[in-house]
């Protein structure tokens, strides 16, 4: 056996280990099965070397794959350059409001990535006892209740007043995250002043991106934690994110 094959291999049964691991957190979406196809692609390439097939591919479909193996690179380092810009934004004191984009909540709560979201927003509301709170995120098929209502729950558990919170809950995307709630804030403050976006730090280029093109002009990010573990698959589908939105624009 190579050593072309045994990389392939064992990089084959990481990717299909780590994309198992990802199921098992339930995030609520199957960007898992990204890992497991690539995985597959592993192992399948693995076999092409090992019984010849790869060796009598016409050179101009080597040339092709090479190819779109380093745009594929080139598209994920350009990425997580970007999203690395925005990793460890603080936001700054005194805003009038702050947005939480909301993710999964189940029965018993908010799921481990929205918590992160929520207790950075309880610690910049307790730091600026002036500033609301906009907790924005509809009810996802696979959720007992909309994201806004969950976000409410955990953040009045916390300490936050409930008049300082405002629920949107009809948005499904980032990009209606940010719409509705512009237009909550603009029946709520005289005039804009500032307005910080909480969300993870993987999360934080996009989300000003989508800021501000729904019009949202003065706004900043606060940064909210995730989970190294899990960072891969979440720098990995924003990479795509990003892509789809430079595509879309």
């Amino acid at each position: 056996m190579t050593k072309a094959e045994i990389i392939l291999i064992i990089l084959g049964i990481i990717l299909l280990i780590y994309g198992g691991m990802v199921a098992a957190v339930g995030s609520g979406t199957r960007f898992f099965m990204v890992w497991l196809f690539l995985g597959a692609l592993c192992l399948i390439a693995a076999a092409f070397v090992h019984t010849g097939l790869f060796a009598k591919m016409p050179a101009f479909l080597k040339w092709g794959l090479a190819g779109f193996a380093i745009i594929c690179v080139i598209i994920l380092l350009a990425g997580t350059i970007l999203i690395f810009t925005r990793f460890h934004e603080t936001g700054r004191p005194g805003l009038d409001a702050i947005i939480v984009l909301g993710a999964q909540v189940r029965e018993d709560g908010p799921s481990s990535v929205l918590k992160y979201r929520l207790d950075a927003a309880a610690d910049y509301l307790k730091k600026n006892p002036e500033t609301l709170c906009v907790v924005s995120g509809g009810q996802g098929y696979n959720e007992p209740f909309p994201e806004a209502e969950g976000m409410r729950r955990y953040l009045e558990a916390a300490g936050i007043a409930p008049e300082r919170i405002i629920m949107e809950d009809r948005s499904e995307n980032t990009a209606e995250n940010m719409a509705f709630s512009k237009a909550i804030l603009e029946k709520r403050l005289a005039a804009e002043t500032g307005i910080g976006i909480v969300t993870n730090n993987f999360h934080v280029y996009r989300a000003l991106r989508t800021a501000g093109r729904a019009g949202l002009t003065n706004v900043c990010g606060i940064s909210a934690g995730s989970a190294p573990l899990y960072l891969p698959n979440n720098i990995l589908r924003e990479c795509l994110a990003i892509v789809k939105s430079w595509v879309l624009r």
